[in-house]
């Protein structure tokens, strides 16, 4: 069993003149699986937050829920776990036609 310690994970800090610049830096990446955004205004990070190509974007910490959806964008996949969304990953749908109309 591995235990991941804080030492293993990494972070990239980019510096960005304003919100459109830092939602172009963020989009500009084949892969989209997560994403943060921080904010002192809630309202502002949720529009940041909005603009972002990822599965899934944490607000000011807030951690992962397993009552949404899970997956990616772009190269990340396009998949979804977690949720209703996961759900449907298991059903098989079909169409039937030939019948009349009752």
């Amino acid at each position: 069993m591995h235990v991941r310690r804080f030492s293993d994970l990494f972070l990239s800090i980019i510096s960005y003149e304003d919100e459109d610049d830092a939602v172009y830096i963020a989009n500009d990446s084949p892969y989209g699986l997560s994403g943060y955004v921080t904010s002192g205004s809630i309202e502002r990070a949720r529009g940041v937050a909005k603009r972002i190509r990822s599965g899934n974007v944490h607000v000011n910490g807030a951690p992962s829920d397993f009552s949404g959806c899970f997956g990616g964008y772009k190269q990340s996949g396009n998949g979804r776990e977690w949720g209703e969304a996961g759900l449907h990953e298991f059903l098989e749908l079909k169409a039937i036609f030939g019948y009349a109309a009752s």
